[in-house]
C-alpha cells in the first residue's frame, strides 16, 4: 500500500481551489465503486463486490472522519435512514451526524439531523462550492452523473475491484456520460487488490 492514502490527503489538502476569477470555491468529490468492466454492482455480488479488506476499511473511516458534507440522491437517503437499528454502526453514526444535502424532487422530510433537502441539484451545488467546506457525494449514480454532466466535479475517486461482472453486472456506470477527458493525479492500491484512482475532468477530449 502506498503511504497511507498520500494521494487522498493531497486531494483534501486542496479542498479550495481558484476559479479563473479568482474566487475561492470549495471542491466536490465523486466517489464511485465499480468493477473493472464499469459495472455499479452485480446481480450477485455482496458489498464491496466480496472484496473487502482492511486496507478499504481504513480508507472509508479516514473519509467518514474528515470535514465535509455529503450529497446523496433520495434513495441512497433513504436506503441509509432506513437501515434497522441493529446494523446501525459507529460508521452509520457519524455519517448520519454529517451534514447532508438530500437532492430529491419527492422527498419532503429528513430524520437526520443537519440535513436539508434541495430539488435542484446543479443551483444547490454550486451555491455550496462558494463555502469553506468539502463536497463529496455518496453513492447517488444519477447525482455523480448530473454533476459530471454540469462540469461541477473536481476529482473523481474511482476505487476499482477485481472482478468483470459481465454476465451480471448491473448499473453501467459510464453509460449515459458524455465523452469527456480526465488527468490521472493520484493512485494506489488497497489490500493489494482494489485500485483506487483519482481523476481531475479536464475538458473535451483531444479528438473532439
Amino acid at each position: 500500500m502506498s503511504d497511507e492514502f498520500g494521494l487522498l490527503r493531497e486531494s483534501v489538502s486542496r479542498k479550495l481551489h481558484r476559479t479563473r476569477e479568482g474566487v475561492a470555491m470549495s471542491e466536490l468529490i465523486a466517489d464511485l465503486f465499480i468493477s473493472v468492466d464499469g459495472h455499479a454492482r452485480g446481480e450477485r455480488s455482496p458489498g464491496y463486490f466480496g472484496f473487502g479488506g482492511p486496507d478499504l476499511d481504513r480508507w472509508i473511516r479516514a473519509q467518514a472522519e474528515r470535514r465535509q458534507r455529503h450529497i446523496m440522491g433520495r434513495k441512497t437517503y433513504e436506503a441509509l435512514a432506513g437501515l434497522p437499528e441493529a446494523v446501525r454502526d459507529e460508521g452509520w453514526h457519524a455519517m448520519a451526524a454529517t451534514p447532508t444535502t438530500v437532492c430529491s424532487r419527492t422527498l419532503r422530510t429528513a430524520s437526520w439531523p443537519h440535513t436539508t433537502i434541495s430539488d435542484d441539484l446543479v443551483g444547490t451545488v454550486r451555491g455550496l462550492k462558494a463555502e469553506d467546506t468539502v463536497l463529496r457525494t455518496i453513492g447517488s449514480l444519477s447525482v455523480v452523473r448530473q454533476l459530471l454532466h454540469a462540469g461541477l466535479v473536481d476529482r473523481l475517486r474511482l476505487l476499482v475491484f477485481p472482478l468483470i461482472v459481465g454476465e451480471t453486472g448491473q448499473e453501467p456506470v459510464f453509460a449515459q456520460l458524455p465523452d469527456m477527458a480526465l488527468d490521472l493525479v493520484g493512485q494506489s492500491v488497497l489490500d493489494g487488490r482494489i485500485v483506487l484512482a483519482e481523476y481531475r475532468p479536464s475538458g473535451a477530449p483531444p479528438y473532439a
